[in-house]
């Protein structure tokens, strides 16, 4: 596991794309094969929701870690809201707040 803390306005959402993308890099040993690139995609869209989940309805500093346990990836999020987000509605009619739903479908 591998966890970092972004001060909120000292970050950009890129930066845990890529935090994110060399703990799974580092993650997989030696001789193991490569994680598809699907599912290194798949991680970096996740990454990139629910930080820029936390940026938009969040305060305080944004911490975000990793694990890699077996074939599972585990992507926690959190920030200074003791609220937990939740999902709305599908609505294709509505323009944005549609991450959780992402990943939601992703997880």
């Amino acid at each position: 596991m591998s966890s970092v803390t972004f001060e909120r306005h000292a970050f950009r959402v890129a930066d845990a794309r890529n935090f994110a993308l060399r703990f799974l890099a580092e993650a997989q040993g030696d001789g193991e094969p490569a994680l598809p690139a699907r599912v290194l995609e798949t991680a970096q869209l996740v990454v990139s929701e629910l930080v820029t989940n936390a940026v938009k309805y969040g305060s305080g500093p944004i911490g975000l870690s990793v694990a890699l346990a077996e074939d599972t990836l585990s992507v926690t999020v959190r920030d200074g809201e003791t609220t937990l987000p939740s999902r709305r509605p599908a609505d294709p009619r509505r323009v944005g707040q549609h991450g959780l739903e992402i990943v939601a479908a992703l997880s």
